[in-house]
């Protein structure tokens, strides 16, 4: 049952308004489906829009940061619980292991780094969550294009493709979420390395 989900995004100030815009309505739709949300613990860009959306509409909120931003006073006093993490990679496994499901929207390098981690541990047969890309404004097309250009080229098994799902809009995250049924994926080397 899914209950607690992972948001990766952006903490850029900087961005094109549609951009919070989404964030904020897919915290909305969090906290209104009966999820509660699980995010990096930031008061910055798309992970404070979400985030603070999800709080003010009745989720619960936990943040992890490692103590290196936690130093920088980037984290929010917005979160029912706050968990403070030796570094990046506690971080990450932190928030892998209180979470039951994964949205992506728009980020950076961070972001491109935390959801490539999640596909690949559901590609291993680690955790069979639900994995979802946000692609607002088309911002992940280019990445997507690229996903196909892997398996084209048979860097991946075109099995990968049912590992992740690319949502058009918050709300089709919310529908793909309450529909997902997680599969019994074939963890084997002919099902990760073969043609």
């Amino acid at each position: 049952m899914i209950k607690r989900i992972c948001v990766f995004a952006s903490s850029s100030n900087f961005l094109q308004p549609l951009y919070y815009k989404d964030a904020a309505e897919l915290g909305r739709l969090i906290a209104e489906n009966g999820y509660d949300m699980v995010y990096g613990g930031s008061n910055l860009g798309l992970m404070w829009a979400c985030a603070g959306a999800a709080k003010a509409h009745g989720a619960k909120l936990t943040g992890v940061m490692p103590e290196k931003l936690q130093s920088m006073g980037v984290f929010t006093d917005g979160c029912d619980e706050f968990i403070v993490t030796e570094g990046m990679r506690e971080r990450k496994a932190k928030i892998d292991s209180i979470s039951d499901a994964v949205v992506a929207l728009a980020g950076g390098f961070g972001t491109l780094e935390e959801l490539s981690e999640m596909i690949v541990q559901k590609q291993l047969g680690y955790n069979k969550k639900p994995i979802i890309i946000l692609n607002t404004n088309g911002f992940y097309n280019k990445l997507n294009d690229f996903f196909e250009e892997v398996i084209e080229q048979k860097f991946a098994n075109k099995n990968v493709r049912s590992l992740y799902y690319l949502a058009d809009t918050p709300q089709d995250v919310i529908e793909y979420l309450k529909t997902y049924k997680p599969s019994e994926l074939n963890v084997d080397k002919n099902a990760i390395y073969a043609r």
